[in-house]
């Protein structure tokens, strides 16, 4: 069916943001004397908030406090360096300017910083979106539904005229708490096997079948 909107995740769907992610990761860590992680080990740590990102990246037997002044170092360090190599996936721009040209409203919901999702989305689309919202006070992370909603009353649609688009297992949980058709990114930071162990039924390889499932 053709929808009235998409609602995008970001980091993994929209945006390759994981070596800016795994720099400022390692970055904080160091900052205590705590050992680094691979990048690899941060693609499986990401996708839950920041704090869960620092909780998983900090040795097991490290406190809440220091965990706190980690993750207040990584924020910091991601505030300067959110831009250094981050960067649309092969596609993107053009989907999301073919769907503009074609009437379908754009959201994107995301479990980073609202700052920096605010940061990301000024740069590489400035006045082209019509929501974005990332983690903050008074509103909860997903797999909640609570952004996705945000997104639909400030796009004034109905779930079941949007479909969500992420990369994780996040997104589909997400994505069926708040009454949305969910459609899977192949390109992201999770495993094809990840994604249908998840429940995925909607798997894209390319921009150009994603964009047939909204538009068709």
């Amino acid at each position: 069916m053709a929808y009235a909107a998409a609602i995008f995740d970001m980091d993994g769907t929209l945006l390759n943001t994981l070596d800016d992610l795994a720099a400022s990761t390692n970055a904080a860590l160091a900052a205590f004397g705590m050992p680094g992680r691979t990048t690899d080990e941060v693609r499986q740590y990401v996708g839950n908030g920041i704090m869960n990102l620092i909780r998983l990246a900090t040795p097991a037997d490290t406190d809440e406090a220091t965990r706190r002044a980690v993750f207040d170092t990584f924020c910091d360090h991601y505030a300067e360096h959110a831009l250094d190599v981050t960067a649309p996936y092969p596609g993107i721009i053009e989907l999301l300017d073919e769907l503009r040209a074609r009437g379908v409203k754009l959201a994107v919901v995301s479990n980073k910083g609202d700052f920096a999702v605010q940061e990301l989305v000024d740069h590489f689309w400035k006045g082209q979106l019509d929501f974005a919202v990332g983690e903050r006070e008074g509103i909860r992370r997903k797999p909640a539904p609570d952004t996705v909603l945000a997104a639909l009353e400030a796009l004034d649609v109905t779930p079941q005229e949007a479909v969500y688009i992420g990369d994780s297992e996040v997104d589909v949980a997400t994505a069926a708490a708040a009454g949305l058709d969910c459609i899977c990114v192949t390109w992201g930071f999770r495993s094809v096997e990840t994604l249908l162990e998840a429940g995925a039924t909607q798997l894209v390889d390319t921009c150009d079948e994603l964009l047939e499932l909204i538009v068709a």
